[in-house]
């Protein structure tokens, strides 16, 4: 199995707690997020800066871009470049899961999300630092 993220939703993921864009956004993510949480489970995520396996879900799929308001695109894109960069990742390029959530635990404190995920929607509801809080404590 290799599952397609975006950047971004690297973090995502630790923090999900059943919000969503729609029901099918929200059992797409769930699936991918529960996937990511099991130990027992290593898998290939290819990174990218673009529509990936949850967004094929969301109602603000466009087809080929995201289309959830005017900015919107370039908005997530950006974040997802500044997750890429921030975990030095090479854009494109898949690596195991565990590996993945070994860096993040490692390279992302809960006060990062302010500038990685600057104007995110999710931010204010505090469930993603949580969710780095707790994988931090874990790892």
């Amino acid at each position: 199995m290799e599952r397609t993220l975006r950047g971004h939703h690297l973090l995502c993921v630790h923090g999900f707690q059943g919000m969503g864009y729609s029901p099918a956004f929200v059992k797409e993510m769930d699936g991918i997020v529960k996937d990511i949480r099991n130990g027992e489970k290593d898998f290939s995520i290819k990174v990218v800066k673009d529509l990936d396996d949850t967004c094929q879900a969301c109602p603000h799929n466009g087809g080929t871009i995201c289309v959830a308001s005017e900015g919107s695109d370039a908005h997530v894109k950006s974040m997802d470049q500044r997750v890429i960069e921030h975990l030095g990742l090479i854009e494109g390029k898949a690596y195991t899961k565990s590996v993945l959530v070994e860096w993040t635990a490692r390279a992302v404190k809960p006060d990062d999300l302010d500038h990685l995920c600057e104007g995110c929607s999710w931010l204010p509801y505090g469930v993603c630092k949580e969710g780095i809080e707790i994988l931090r404590n874990v790892k």
